[in-house]
């Protein structure tokens, strides 16, 4: 049950097993074993492992309960959008189609007033995300436009 760099290696009476570290399922289910099969405290498994008592007590439980669905490494942060909902989405989308000139302050307030705790910041977010921001005409440069009044002036000659 020794430690190589990168590995955690299980000893046994025919031989040895190496884990990879940073394998979180396998790491886990090797802590298990220690603790289970050659009694080791948890004490140290929490030092060799890295981790706190009860987090250990917490991984043992989740695997009785739910078995290898219970020690996998699971994505953590919000699961989902939580303030630009797909419902918000739409509500801003329709205000920007239905006038194009409205601003992300007044669609922000708007949805306010409907009841729906939004940015300003957030509105802008999502007109960006979908492209609904209005297009800038074409501005030609001030040598474009010297070239087009020399022209014209060649055409009057």
């Amino acid at each position: 049950m020794s430690n190589r760099k990168g590995e955690i290696i299980l000893e046994g009476p025919k031989g040895t097993f190496a884990i990879k570290s940073d394998d979180y399922m396998s790491r886990n289910i090797a802590m298990l074993i220690e603790n289970e099969c050659f009694g080791t405290t948890v004490t140290k498994i929490a030092k060799k492992y890295g981790i706190t008592r009860s987090r250990f007590y917490q991984i043992k439980d989740e695997y009785k309960k739910r078995g290898e669905e219970g020690i996998i490494e699971k994505k953590r942060g919000p699961k989902g959008n939580s303030i630009r909902t797909e419902t918000i989405i739409n509500q801003i989308i329709r205000y920007k189609f239905l006038d194009p000139n409205t601003t992300s302050e007044v669609i922000a307030q708007k949805l306010r007033q409907t009841g729906y705790n939004i940015s300003v910041r957030s509105v802008e977010r999502t007109i960006t995300e979908y492209g609904l921001q209005k297009k800038t005409p074409f501005v030609k440069s001030r040598k474009g436009i010297q070239e087009s009044r020399n022209t014209s002036n060649k055409n009057k000659n």
